[in-house]
C-alpha cells in the first residue's frame, strides 16, 4: 500500500493507459455531455447579455440616459448595468448547484475508478 491507495502506483505507461480507457468510457462521455449540455447555453446567454447592454450603450444613448423608472439621479443605463452584476452571481449560484448535482457525483466516481486501478 503507497500513500494510503489500496493498490501500489501504476508505472507512467500503464497510468496513461488506464486514463485512456476512462475518456473513452460512457460514464467519461456523459461527464462531458453534461457539462458542454449546460456550460455552452450558459456562455451564450451570457454573452448575449453583456453584448446586450454594450449595444445599448452604444446605439441607444437617450433610452440608457432616460431616468429609470422615473427616479432622478438613477439612469436606466446604470440599473442594467448594476443588472449584469447581479446576473453574473445568479448564473454562478446556477451552475454550483448543477455541478453538486450533476457533475460532481460522476466526476467522483470516475476518480475512485482511477484511484482503485492504481492510476493515481
Amino acid at each position: 500500500m503507497s500513500q494510503g491507495r489500496p493498490i501500489e502506483p501504476l508505472t507512467p505507461q500503464e497510468s496513461r493507459k488506464v486514463f485512456l480507457e476512462v475518456a473513452e468510457s460512457n460514464r467519461f462521455q456523459e461527464l462531458r455531455s453534461r457539462f458542454r449540455n449546460f456550460a455552452f447555453p450558459m456562455t451564450i446567454a451570457g454573452m448575449v447579455a453583456y453584448f446586450t447592454f454594450v449595444i445599448l450603450s452604444i446605439f441607444a444613448v437617450d433610452f440608457m440616459a432616460s431616468p429609470f423608472l422615473g427616479m432622478q439621479g438613477i439612469n436606466t443605463g446604470l440599473m442594467i448595468g448594476f443588472l449584469q452584476f447581479a446576473i453574473v452571481w445568479i448564473w454562478t449560484a446556477i451552475y454550483v448547484n448543477y455541478a453538486n448535482t450533476k457533475l460532481d457525483p460522476v466526476s467522483a466516481e470516475i476518480k475512485q475508478d482511477l484511484i482503485d486501478k492504481g492510476a493515481v
